[in-house]
Formats: structure tokens, sequence, C-alpha cells
């Protein structure tokens, strides 16, 4: 696959409880690291989804009122040349860039695709969620064994505080979806 091809699972155009101010919000698709517990279970196939180009996906959403984008998944770093390049155009832009992985730091730290994304990520929140452990704060995470990681100066954890732990959108066509930091959240994504 490409490296500027993404495969993702969902796209929210416009989210308040994905990360500060309004948000795009994009689901990559396929994850292995196998969390108890996970949220968005139906994005762990590495089946392809959906393929986007990166420069696509933002023209296609990345619409006037949008503060920044935030990037979840599935598990965002096994496309780590799709993730950068995202990141990169996001940046470009002027988006700010939130980042959820299952994976730590310095797991990431320690393969050289992984960090090279680092350098284009405000806020990474990083680590596996962890079922036991629920963020019962209005925290953008999910699980306190979860880290905030403020790679720029951009935000700090009072920024990281949402206005709610989960949004309902219902589309045109009836369809309901939810989002944000509650178990029942993303089950219909």
């Amino acid at each position: 696959m490409d490296g500027s091809i993404i495969n993702i699972h969902a796209v929210l155009p416009r989210s308040k409880v994905n990360g500060p101010g309004t948000r795009l919000v994009v689901f990559f698709q396929g994850c292995n690291r196998g969390c108890r517990g996970c949220f968005n279970p139906e994005t762990h196939s590495l089946d392809i989804r959906e393929l986007v180009s990166a420069s696509d996906l933002l023209d296609r959403y990345g619409s006037a009122g949008i503060e920044g984008i935030t990037i979840s998944g599935g598990e965002p770093f096994l496309q780590p040349v799709g993730l950068k390049t995202l990141l990169e155009y996001a940046r470009g832009r002027g988006f700010s860039t939130v980042v959820y992985t299952g994976f730590t730091m310095e797991e990431l730290m320690a393969d050289q695709f992984a960090s090279g994304c680092l350098e284009y990520i405000d806020v990474l929140i990083d680590g596996p969620y962890d079922y036991s452990k629920p963020e019962q704060t209005l925290l953008a995470r999910g699980s306190t064994n979860q880290s905030f990681h403020f790679l720029t100066s951009r935000y700090s954890l009072d920024d990281l505080v949402m206005p709610g732990r989960a949004e309902v959108f219902i589309g045109a066509d009836g369809t309901v979806r939810e989002t944000g930091f509650s178990r029942v959240a993303l089950q219909a994504l």
C-alpha cells in the first residue's frame, strides 16, 4: 500500500469530546494490541476497509471552524508513513494534532518510523486501554494508566478536560453514531 494512503475505519467531521475545540476525528483501521474491553473492537481487523490519501481526507473534511485533527483507531502507528503524511498535511493547514495510541512513548521512540511522527504531534495520549482503570473525570482518555505527552506548548492538561464523555450524532439517513470515552461510545461507528 502506498504510504500516503491510509486504511481508515471512520471519520467524524466535527467533534467536541475528542480533544480541544471542534475537531476532525479520523479512526484508523487495524490494531493488533488486543486491549481487553477496547472501545473500538470493530477497528481491529487489518483488512482493508476504506483507502484514502491524506490530502484527499483533509480536502474532504478539513473545513472552516475546525481547530484540529484527532487521530485514533484502531492503531494509527501501524500505518506510520500514512500517519506522518496526514500529520504533516494537518500541520501545514494550521490544524493542531492529537493522537491516541496503545503503544507507549518508549515503544514509539524505539521505532524509527513511529518516532518520525512525533515532531508533528501536539498531544500524544499513549498506553494500552485498561478496562480495570477507567477514567472517571472529563479528561480525554479511556483509562487512567494512559499518559498525556505535550510535545508542543500548544495545549496543557486543562485543555484536555472535555465538555462531556460522549457525543451522539444522527445522520440524515437515521444512522446513530457515538464517540467519546464512555464504555458504550463508538460501538455504532
